[in-house]
């Protein structure tokens, strides 16, 4: 088995090519569609993808919900501060990044809106800050009222009432990701409703994502790399769905990387468990995948884990010339681009 660098998954990307806005209709962003047993890969819409999915696939989504994690408030004596929440610890604390960073002491307080305030309590290890938060009411519809979209670094701009639908699922319903599980932003409740009419079954799961997900390796072996915990959750009725599609024989369809980590972090052989845990699985090429046969991706950073995810499924070499064959046929990449399935 070929031992692999970081640098064995870089690549050069045009910066006109990353998806600053989402395609003007979910749907209709592009579709590269690659076949492992033919060692082939040709282009389409993604609306079509009914084209390839048929009654013996089952797909499998992450029906997180992003947050409006980017919060703008002041101290006491002012001073604008700003704060995006990375992480819930418990009811009250989150682990987040505020800026500024370095006049932010352990003790400095925070007014956020008229009825959330926040107390400095820890400093992380990685730069990020506990932050102990007092308020009355849901904490949830209170951050939605005055809080903003966690748009990724890569996007330079302002977010915007667009973002606000946009950069979500139309089938997120469990809160607490600050980044969007993007191989899903292509499906419409139209789309997934002829997919259920043409017989195609499928379940839910949950994994909370965070900003590490934007994060590149940065040693050179990447078996070197410690990956970044995940919150994540299979429900008991969701894994008795995804048991009885595998033992119908049926394909398991990962809806993108993070249904993917949250099924090979719950498989047991080709069985799926269920509960909850903090999963720091990496896969990379040498990886024997268990549950899952099939994947819905989006185009990923160069030099980062997910790259590394979708080379162990594919093969590398078939995916680094899918990423040179979307280069030349100007694909969308990141976050609001295109898509690739992977058979």
């Amino acid at each position: 088995m070929r031992k692999f660098s970081v640098s064995d998954f870089d690549y050069v990307l045009p910066k006109g090519m990353i998806a600053q806005y989402p395609s003007e209709k979910r749907e209709e962003s592009k579709l590269m569609i690659i076949n492992k047993k033919e060692n082939s890969i040709s282009t389409d819409v993604f609306k079509n993808i009914t084209h390839y999915l048929n009654t013996n696939d089952f797909l499998v989504m992450n029906e997180t919900k992003v947050i409006p994690a980017r919060l703008v408030g002041k101290k006491p004596s002012g001073g604008k501060i700003e704060v995006l929440l990375l992480e819930q610890v418990d009811e009250n604390t989150w682990k987040c990044l505020v800026k500024p960073g370095r006049r932010l002491k352990i003790g400095s307080e925070m007014i956020l809106g008229e009825i959330l305030k926040g107390k400095i309590i820890a400093w992380g290890d990685k730069g990020e800050r506990l932050i102990r938060f007092s308020y009355k009411g849901d904490f949830f519809k209170i951050i939605d009222k005055i809080g903003k979209v966690p748009l990724p670094p890569y996007i330079k701009r302002e977010a915007t009432e667009l973002d606000v639908e946009r950069y979500q699922t139309v089938f997120a319903n469990k809160e607490g990701s600050v980044a969007a599980p993007t191989a899903g932003l292509h499906f419409t409740p139209e789309l997934i409703h002829k997919l259920e009419s043409g017989g195609i079954s499928s379940a839910k799961v949950n994994l909370r994502i965070g900003l590490d997900t934007f994060r590149l390796v940065m040693v050179e072996n990447i078996e070197d790399h410690t990956m970044h915990t995940e919150y994540c959750s299979v429900s008991k009725n969701e894994a008795e769905k995804i048991n009885n599609a595998i033992e119908k024989g049926k394909k398991i369809v990962a809806v993108g990387t993070t249904s993917v980590r949250t099924l090979e972090s719950f498989a047991e052989g080709r069985h799926l468990t269920f509960g909850n845990k903090h999963t720091d699985i990496f896969i990379y090429p040498g990886y024997s995948f268990r549950i899952i046969d099939t994947l819905i991706t989006n185009f990923h950073l160069p030099r980062s884990t997910l790259l590394m995810l979708v080379s162990a499924f594919a093969g590398y070499e078939l995916i680094m010339e899918a990423y040179r064959t979307a280069i030349k046929k100007n694909f969308r990449f990141y976050s609001y681009g295109d898509a690739m399935l992977i058979l």
